[in-house]
């Protein structure tokens, strides 16, 4: 049986995020900043540092590093997306460089960045190349740091009814069930090099608005990044009714978990 990270991989050959890129702007929330005081607090970066953010989205791990100090390239192959990204910097008072490409083959100088960086998107990737690409572009002594902020589809809650709705417009989608853990993560690292390779996880509450979370999970890769438009309007119905009925505290509170893998490249 196919594993989870290649059907992820296999799944993403029908996603474009692009599409969805007024809700991802919107609706989706960026890693909080608990994740962003871990980082320092275990030195995992430091200001005037230069990073590089991979699969940078609407760039919320790009601006979160900016505001540290550090100076940062966000790549991504969307340009909708980066579009996004630079309004939503322009608001917050930051400047990050943004770029189109992809993780495999950044475009970048060999040995230019002390962080590479990729939240949320390390399934989407060819993960060996991506790796051995980050690698090159680090200086010796630099970190990789592979992050996910995961909804955590338990029984009966929100996140797993959602879960079950996404599935049934949508059964090809190959997100549902995860734990927000990734131990095939700390191979990508390993096979490329890295070395004191660490994890770290903490969980915590992320309030939604009722619509919010239907805008975040039309933002999400099995709903607007898949679906034509009449059935993105169908399961955006059906998801308000279940909020309604089953849901109908509002904000939500949905359980997520940061999790993040990281290693260092040694000299060579």
């Amino acid at each position: 049986m196919t594993d989870w990270p290649d059907r992820m991989r296999a799944f993403g050959a029908q996603v474009d995020f692009g599409r969805t890129a007024d809700d991802y702007a919107t609706h989706r929330a960026g890693f909080p900043t608990a994740f962003f005081d871990l980082l320092i607090a275990r030195h995992y970066c430091a200001p005037g540092q230069v990073a590089l953010d991979l699969g940078t989205g609407t760039g919320t791990v790009a601006r979160g590093l900016a505001q540290l100090g550090l100076t940062v390239t966000g790549l991504d192959p969307s340009q909708d997306l980066l579009d996004q990204a630079r309004d939503l910097d322009q608001v917050a008072g930051v400047k990050v460089a943004y770029r189109t490409g992809i993780a495999e083959q950044t475009g970048m100088a060999a040995k230019t960045c002390d962080l590479v960086v990729a939240g949320q998107c390390w399934h989407w990737f060819d993960r060996p190349r991506a790796a051995d690409e980050a690698a090159r572009v680090l200086r010796p002594g630099g970190r990789l740091v592979i992050a996910h902020f995961d909804w955590l589809p338990l029984l009966g809650n929100l996140a797993g009814a959602t879960e079950a709705l996404i599935l049934s417009h949508n059964p090809a989608w190959a997100g549902a069930g995860g734990t927000g853990i990734y131990p095939d993560w700390l191979a990508d690292l390993s096979g490329a090099g890295f070395t004191g390779i660490e994890t770290a996880s903490f969980d915590i509450v992320q309030p939604y608005s009722h619509a919010a979370w239907r805008g975040r999970i039309r933002a999400s890769a099995g709903i607007a990044a898949s679906l034509d438009a009449a059935g993105i309007a169908k399961f955006d119905t059906q998801l308000a009714d279940l909020l309604a009925r089953d849901f109908p505290k509002d904000p939500l509170g949905v359980t997520h978990r940061v999790w993040l893998a990281t290693g260092i490249l040694p000299d060579r």
